[in-house]
């Protein structure tokens, strides 16, 4: 049988991992309450039923959230370290979707098939990186 204090760590376990998954995606406030809304028809986590906060959780998955904890307490991500300033990413991303005459759709479409995230704002560093290094072998690809 599960004591009120472990259940009660179980909760906040989860409800921080629903609010660290959302901060690294770059969430807002009120894009993160809508997308609680769409899912649970809640706008609060706290709110939420464990069952509920656990398919808020899959969703932000899907949309690129990396969960950096392992059962051992080591990372499980080992690849670039997460950039907390996207900009200078971005502003490559422009310039080689302007260099190809291409414009923020394909960026997202590209997006959307590599990571199975709906928008570029919630692309983690790691991704964004990524997805720059693929427009930048294209580039390279056109080049010659």
């Amino acid at each position: 049988m599960v004591s009120r204090t472990q259940g009660k760590s179980a909760r906040s376990a989860q409800l921080a991992k629903v609010h660290i998954a959302a901060a690294q995606l770059g969430m807002d406030e009120e894009t993160r309450r809508a997308l609680y809304r769409n899912i649970t028809g809640k706008d609060s986590a706290a709110k939420m039923t464990d069952s509920e906060r656990d398919k808020v959780i899959a969703a932000l998955v899907s949309k690129g959230f990396v969960d950096k904890k392992k059962a051992n307490g080591k990372a499980a991500y080992r690849g670039r370290p997460a950039d907390t300033d996207k900009t200078p990413l971005m502003r490559k991303l422009e310039a080689l979707l302007a260099d190809a005459g291409r414009d923020w759709e394909y960026a997202r479409a590209t997006a959307q098939h590599m990571f199975k995230v709906e928008r570029l704002e919630w692309l983690n560093a790691n991704q964004l990186h990524k997805l720059v290094a693929a427009l930048q072998i294209d580039a390279n690809r056109r080049a010659r």
